[in-house]
């Protein structure tokens, strides 16, 4: 399980984000508007402006103050790292 930082010492489990997307489409504003309809959303800007949304597997919307592009990035640091782990634990079983 690793955990991903969505902003203001907040995290998700990467492994249960379905999607990361933009703020500025209609269909991004009214998925957000109807999560808040339902309970859905969960909100971590801090007050912030929105910048993502993340669409997570239980279906809730986290609002987030981070770019899109940032949370990807720490994403595929996230994997590198693991797959790196998960390299240096195979070499050493190796030897």
């Amino acid at each position: 399980m690793q955990l991903l930082n969505i902003g203001f010492g907040n995290t998700v489990i990467v492994e249960k984000i379905v999607a990361v997307i933009n703020t500025g489409s209609s269909p991004a504003r009214k998925l957000k508007e109807v999560a808040k309809m339902e309970g859905r959303l969960v909100d971590v800007t801090e007050g912030r402006r929105t910048r993502s949304i993340l669409v997570m597997e239980s279906n809730h919307i986290i609002l987030s103050s981070v770019q899109p592009d940032t949370i990807s990035q720490r994403m595929q640091a996230l994997q590198l790292e693991h797959n790196l782990a998960a390299h240096y634990e195979q070499q050493k079983a190796k030897s």
